[in-house]
């Protein structure tokens, strides 16, 4: 929805014409008496109200009604004798009502033929009740009046009371939201929320509901998160997923800058201030009224900011990961070692990454920081850098400071990227058995992103040209990463890397030198 233009636009079957069959008012009839029962439904019979009919429930004691309120939280009107089985069996079916269900919502009007054992100013004072009839005052148009009356309350508190509890979902669910940084969980967030949203009261006609978030593309929109029948459609085009008359809707929305409801289908469109847009999808979503409509006008208004704040948080996070890969570039090419090393280094860091079990956002971190594991290499002289024999071991002790160096250059960043990036330029070298440098760490001493980046940097180095040698053949650097397992690499990491070596050999073929 446009955070400049709230306008909806509606089709000809707006949830007014819908027939009467759509839904039924409850209405409780407790009495003693079984010609009372009978009258009421036959004057009642062809009552309409809000194209709703009457749906008639019958107790003929407290404990009859009881058991059917407890079945049916949704009875509209309770109409009640105060004098059954005890002189008070109505008085405390009203107090079990209000105190114990704690139902607020459901109208009671109190019906007696003795107004001398409930006197109306002791009930009306002492009584959360809504109305007080002796039984000789309702005649069949006053029992209709007061009907329409009394179902126009319990529909208007209904209102304010799913209005309350639709605003409080919306305040949760934008709470909720905000802490998601990925697009793609934050578009499944959107989904789950605003089906929660609809279906606060719990009913049946919203379980059938299936919908998408898709975010446009180029020349189309590209489907972010699906929930129901269009779960298998995550990645995919509309096109491909969804039905002609969806795929119109949508298209509709989007060239008209409006959200659009017709014929149980939805959509919302969702456009942000730098121009980005989005669309909001559900069908199965029957019998929306102008409440919900407004509910989720006001949710999505907040979701566009939040959609906002994520394409600008990407956006940063692109220019950053492009400058930090740049500069790995740099360092590698001076080095007159190629580029793609550090390219490759990085998606070989992020696919163990997730095989040992850690999370996204872990993960994408460490595929971004290890493009700069080599960054101390700056401080190290050419002659030693670029040496095409094999370095003494004054030379060999220098080039080991690069680890050293470079935790030195990124100590002055306080963000949690460069913080990681500096753990993995000064912990790379070191070896699961305390061998390495520059502090001699063991086991897990060494953070587990270096030892990631250990296995990844020793891989890809073996099967590269060097100025001092030639590359290994892929063979051979497996052999030596399994015959390093518990001494240089991590045990446990060495081996997910051998077992999915198919995957990493994938990588290495498209990134070539």
């Amino acid at each position: 929805m446009n955070t400049q233009n709230d306008s909806m636009m509606f089709a000809d079957e707006s949830c007014k014409d819908l027939p009467v069959t759509q839904g039924l008012w409850k209405v409780l009839i407790v009495d003693d008496e079984e010609e009372v029962h009978h009258v009421t439904k036959l004057v009642l019979s062809d009552f309409i109200f809000n194209n709703r009919k009457l749906e008639f429930l019958s107790a003929y004691s407290e404990a009859e009604a009881r058991n059917l309120l407890n079945r049916h939280n949704d009875v509209a009107v309770v109409l009640l004798d105060v004098v059954m089985e005890r002189d008070d069996s109505g008085l405390k079916l009203v107090r079990y009502i209000r105190e114990e269900l704690k139902n607020h919502l459901v109208r009671i009007i109190l019906r007696t033929g003795q107004p001398g054992r409930a006197p109306e100013s002791n009930v009306i004072l002492e009584y959360d009740i809504n109305d007080y009839k002796e039984k000789t005052e309702l005649t069949a148009q006053k029992l209709f009046t007061t009907m329409v009356a009394t179902i126009r309350s319990y529909r208007d508190i209904v209102t304010i009371d799913r209005s309350r509890k639709g605003l409080e979902k919306i305040i949760h669910a934008s709470s909720r939201i905000f802490e998601v940084q990925s697009l793609k969980k934050f578009a499944s967030g959107v989904l789950e929320q605003l089906c929660s949203l609809l279906n606060m009261d719990n009913d049946a006609i919203y379980s059938t509901m299936s919908g998408i978030t898709a975010a446009r593309e180029d020349d189309g929109f590209t489907i972010l998160a699906a929930t129901g029948i269009y779960q298998h459609g995550i990645g995919k085009r509309i096109e491909e997923v969804l039905s002609e008359p969806a795929q119109k809707l949508i298209y509709s929305a989007y060239k008209s800058h409006e959200s659009i409801y017709q014929s149980n289908m939805y959509a919302g469109y969702i456009e942000t201030k730098s121009g980005s847009q989005n669309i909001l999808y559900l069908d199965g979503c029957f019998n929306l009224n102008e409440l919900d409509l407004e509910l989720i006008r006001i949710y999505c208004v907040n979701v566009a900011i939040a959609f906002e704040n994520i394409y600008l948080n990407q956006e940063i996070e692109r220019n950053h990961q492009e400058l930090i890969f740049t500069l790995g570039d740099i360092i590698e090419r001076r080095s007159q070692e190629t580029g793609n090393h550090v390219k490759r280094v990085a998606e070989y860091a992020r696919l163990l990454s997730e095989l040992a079990g850690l999370d996204e956002v872990e993960s994408e971190m460490i595929f971004v920081a290890s493009a700069v594991h080599d960054i101390g290499k700056i401080a190290i002289p050419d002659m030693v850098l670029n040496k095409a024999g094999r370095l003494d071991n004054a030379e060999f002790e220098e080039m080991k400071r690069h680890t050293s160096y470079g935790a030195e250059m990124m100590k002055f960043s306080r963000r949690k990227l460069f913080k990681l990036a500096l753990t993995i330029a000064e912990q790379h070298h070191e070896h699961w058995d305390g061998s390495g440098y520059p502090k001699g760490l063991k086991g897990e001493e060494i953070d587990i992103s270096a030892r990631i980046v250990a296995i990844a940097d020793v891989f890809d180095a073996l099967t590269s040209n060097r100025v001092y040698r030639s590359a290994w053949e892929v063979k051979d650097a497996l052999q030596y990463i399994q015959d390093n397992i518990g001494k240089q690499f991590d045990p446990e990491l060495a081996q997910k890397f051998l077992e999915n070596i198919d995957q990493f050999l994938t990588i290495r073929a498209a990134f070539p030198n």
